[in-house]
């Protein structure tokens, strides 16, 4: 799953095996979504979690309602001041239909994964790379749900 080569939001390319050894949590993100509050939950998980290997990978997606119109620029100010966002975000991608991106592609096509319904789906890579779970948009990051497979991930 992390056999991709991304284009982070400051415009640098990354090699998403860069986080092999983590639990990663990919999520499409907008900033003018009813989801959108879902940033805090998010940041709060990275705070949380991150120092036993969780990294959360945010992609912008204008795919669902025009959502997320703005530049690159313009996302990661927006992030940064009105949720604090510090986990690695990314370039704007398609997360659906034709010009759909590479790693969305894979996600979307492997199992337990599916097509992206809205903003703010979630899916979770084990350690060694593999899909391991997906969640709906409206599942909060901070639910239980959402907490026991990071739990369960993580070790």
């Amino acid at each position: 799953m992390l056999d991709h080569t991304v284009k982070r939001i400051d415009g640098a390319e990354e090699e998403l095996s860069s986080h092999l050894g983590k639990v990663v949590l990919i999520v499409n993100v907008a900033s003018y979504c009813g989801n959108t509050p879902q940033y805090r939950g998010l940041q709060s998980l990275y705070e949380k979690y991150r120092e036993r290997g969780l990294v959360i990978l945010g992609f912008p997606s204008n795919d669902f309602g025009a959502q997320e119109p703005g530049t690159d620029e313009e996302i990661a100010e927006f992030c940064s001041s009105n949720y604090g966002v510090t986990f690695p975000m990314y370039s704007k991608v398609q997360v659906k239909g034709g010009g759909i991106t590479p790693l969305y592609q894979e996600l979307t096509q492997t199992p337990p994964g599916g097509e992206v319904t809205w903003n703010f789906q979630k899916f979770f890579i084990d350690r060694e790379g593999r899909l391991a779970a997906m969640f709906a948009p409206r599942t909060q990051p901070e639910s239980v749900e959402v907490t026991q497979k990071i739990e369960e991930l993580l070790g």
